[in-house]
């Protein structure tokens, strides 16, 4: 009867094995999907334009050639020339200057708020589609609160209570974006909490700290990846809208949106001074778009 018992239980240890494969291939997976990303046309153009406004952002002292805040009462809202490329705004201060700046202040501010807001959604859905119960009750209730009210809507009332700042920008976009995330994540556990490497993480008595975080998270990365970028280009366009109605990143500091909103009531008789800012936010937020549709292609392959 022993020795029955032990060849009944004996493939239990052997089978988490099989089944911990994809994990430990995780990462090496991860780097080739990388890879595939020159075999996607979209991701390619994305990754492209980027990397174009990453570098911009990085080396922004070595590119602009002028200081973004200098004003210069005779150079008032001069159109493009061979000293000012993109012409100067209502302040005399240089377009170029301020666009390359400005992407460094996006791209330090968009990230962060996105990762903070992951952190948080990605804690809330793994709980909630994990242990179930009063849990995802009580997570579900709040996620349908918040999410019934719009958006922009949402930015404006926390950042009108606590003011325009990029610390408030954060936070505005970490409440208005967490519970999105969650659900998608709650979803993506629901789904994946039953399969057979879970089961026999639970069996092998892993703990449900290192289940979620060993077993769950990396098998729901790719479609996690994917939502990152686009919400990337939604929260950049978010931070541009604040900025067009004051309360985005506080003055004198170059804000794309901001830099539209100056120039509205000049769009006629100076269209150069909205055009610039806004096809950076464009060209911005479609690079992210076109990365996630690239990642998307890649994880249909698989």
């Amino acid at each position: 009867m022993t020795d029955q018992t032990q060849d009944q239980v004996a493939p239990a240890p052997g089978a988490p094995k099989s089944s911990e494969q994809p994990d430990r291939q995780g990462f090496a997976k991860l780097f080739y999907n990388i890879g595939l990303l020159r075999e996607s046309w979209a991701a390619m153009i994305g990754v492209t334009i980027v990397l174009f406004w990453v570098i911009v952002a990085i080396f922004a002292p070595l590119l602009a050639p002028f200081d973004p805040n200098e004003n210069n009462f005779l150079a008032l809202m001069q159109g493009p020339s061979a000293e000012h490329w993109l012409g100067t705004d209502i302040s005399g201060r240089d377009i170029l200057s301020r666009l390359i700046y400005g992407a460094q202040r996006i791209l330090s501010v968009a990230p962060v708020a996105m990762v903070v807001a992951y952190a948080v959604g990605i804690a809330l859905g793994v709980l909630s589609g994990y242990f179930g119960g009063w849990i995802d009750s009580a997570v579900t209730f709040v996620v349908n609160i918040i999410l019934s009210f719009p958006l922009i809507v949402l930015f404006i009332v926390l950042l009108s209570a606590f003011g325009p700042s990029a610390v408030n920008v954060i936070v505005a976009v970490t409440a208005a974006a967490s519970p999105a995330i969650a659900r998608i994540v709650r979803g993506l556990v629901l789904d994946i909490r039953n399969l057979e490497y879970v089961s026999a993480a639970q069996i092998r008595g892993e703990s449900s700290f290192y289940i979620m975080l060993v077993e769950l998270l990396p098998n729901a990365r790719g479609p996690i990846i994917v939502d990152f970028c686009l919400r990337m280009g939604y929260t950049i366009i978010a931070i541009g809208v604040l900025g067009f109605l004051g309360l985005g990143l506080p003055p004198p500091d170059p804000d794309w949106g901001g830099m539209v909103s100056e120039s509205r009531a000049l769009i006629i008789t100076h269209p150069y001074m909205a055009i610039f800012p806004s096809i950076a936010i464009s060209s911005l937020v479609i690079g992210f778009n076109l990365l996630a549709d690239g990642l998307r292609e890649i994880s249909l392959r698989d």
